[in-house]
């Protein structure tokens, strides 16, 4: 009865914290030491687990990955990398219908693979691309729609900050969770061009076809469908450079020859070379480095006073009774699950990404895991529906992103935006639904890797 009402004053502090605008590092935190005195009765006994805990998790050499991906993204993002891409896949697609979309995905999954965040995508595409649709007649709610749409694939292909805090806090490998995003991030990507495509045909309008423009923005855009093809070739060898950077830095991981801190590692130095090749400046290379150290160290942060949460509640008995709980319910595992997924549809619309994750996963992994469900998969499962809270009012993060880079446009109304994203919402549920009933979507790839290293 005593564990009990532990765990209840546990949960119940540290939503009570979350819930009053209290930063998610210093609710754990604080609700951490509170379970430990709740237990022991001892302070000094608190301050000695605390700062063990500390020292045990940020000696952790895996806690390097996430600013030294976060490292990579930036150098490329810098450089002009971003609009590369996106010039090259514009150019080469002019006989798809709505090409600008469809190219605004396409760039957006190819810049995933060096970016851990979707809040960069959306900024730097928001800037890129909507400056080009505007120009040729697309309807501003598909446009912005499509952009931050697009954007939710910087948390699903990897490397991506969300793989990496679920990997820490379950101790799963995140290199396997790397490349067990890759499979389902492409059925996403294909989703999104498939509505695209559908769009333009259905609905030209939307896309621009048949719309007549202003006679300044008519000129504007033959002035763009005339510029000539001189540059490709700049544009070209970028782009090549950043595949073949992917392609290293993941094959590598997928295939053992180095962890993913080491793949961090290589992925940083090389993407600093080609953006000194691309022209980077030192000011925009120092530039980069201290933007990374902002957004990285609350995430160190927030890992090391997740950890102390999650051991906490393990001390409770908190997972243990979830798991009796669930199971003594008598319902199947997939109602299970189904309930877990509506808790993270609700969470993503009050609070962000990586706070669901901090809160949730401590006692929805073992669960799953009691359940039958593949760890892998089941991250996967996670993180796609965590990635939902992105674009659902009235939080939305990527939404405010999006408003927030195109800030001259007149009368625009979050609702706008939000209402654009519906089928991206709809296509991220529908991958869900694929992966629950074909766990091998995602558990392939690792299995695979696996197999290909032990040779």
């Amino acid at each position: 009865m005593y564990e009990a009402t532990e765990m209840m004053i546990v949960v119940g502090a540290l939503l009570v914290m979350v819930f009053s605008g209290v930063h998610i590092a210093i609710s754990l935190g604080l609700t951490s030491m509170l379970g430990i005195y709740l237990l022991t009765g001892d302070m000094h006994a608190m301050i000695s687990f605390v700062s063990n805990t500390s020292y045990e998790a940020l000696r952790d050499y895996i806690f390097a990955v996430i600013p030294l991906f976060l490292l990579m993204g930036e150098f490329l993002a810098k450089c002009g990398a971003a609009s590369d891409l996106f010039a090259l896949l514009n150019r080469s697609m002019k006989r798809i219908p709505g090409r600008l979309a469809v190219a605004t995905v396409l760039a957006n999954a190819v810049f995933a693979f060096v970016t851990g965040v979707s809040i960069a995508a959306a900024a730097a595409f928001s800037k890129i691309a909507y400056p080009e649709m505007k120009r040729f007649g697309y309807e501003r709610q598909f446009s912005l729609g499509c952009i931050a749409g697009s954007a939710c694939l910087g948390m699903l292909i990897p490397p991506s900050v969300l793989m990496i805090v679920w990997g820490v806090l379950t101790e799963m490998a995140i290199g396997k969770l790397f490349i067990a995003g890759i499979i389902p991030g492409f059925i996403v990507v294909t989703l999104y061009i498939i509505y695209i495509i559908w769009v333009a045909k259905t609905q030209p309008h939307r896309v621009g076809e048949g719309v007549n423009l202003p006679t300044i923005q008519q000129a504007a855009k033959d002035q763009a469908d005339s510029k000539p093809e001189v540059s490709m070739r700049t544009i070209l060898w970028s782009t090549i450079g950043i595949i073949a950077l992917v392609v290293l830095v993941l094959g590598g991981i997928w295939l053992g020859f180095f962890t993913p801190t080491e793949g961090a590692g290589v992925g940083a130095t090389l993407s600093l070379i080609l953006a000194i090749a691309r022209g980077m400046k030192r000011s925009e290379m120092m530039e980069a480095i201290i933007s990374v150290g902002r957004t990285s160290a609350p995430l160190l942060i927030l890992l090391v006073t997740a950890q102390l949460y999650s051991r906490v509640l393990s001390m409770t008995g908190l997972t243990g009774a979830a798991k009796e709980f669930f199971i003594g319910t008598g319902l199947s595992p997939l109602a299970i699950l189904a309930l877990m997924v509506l808790v993270w549809f609700v969470l993503g619309a009050l609070i962000d990404s990586i706070s669901i994750i901090l809160l949730t996963v401590p006692v929805f992994a073992p669960l799953a895991v009691a359940l039958g469900f593949d760890p892998i998969a089941f991250a996967i499962i996670g993180i796609l529906a965590i990635e939902t809270g992105l674009l659902t009012p009235p939080f939305g993060i990527l939404v405010f992103t999006v408003k927030a880079a195109v800030m001259g446009e007149p009368n625009l109304k979050n609702g706008e935006i939000f209402r654009g994203c519906v089928p991206y919402w709809i296509a991220l549920l529908s991958t869900i639904l694929f992966i629950v009933f074909f766990p091998s979507l995602a558990t392939w790839l690792p299995n695979l890797g696996n197999a290909v290293a032990l040779k």
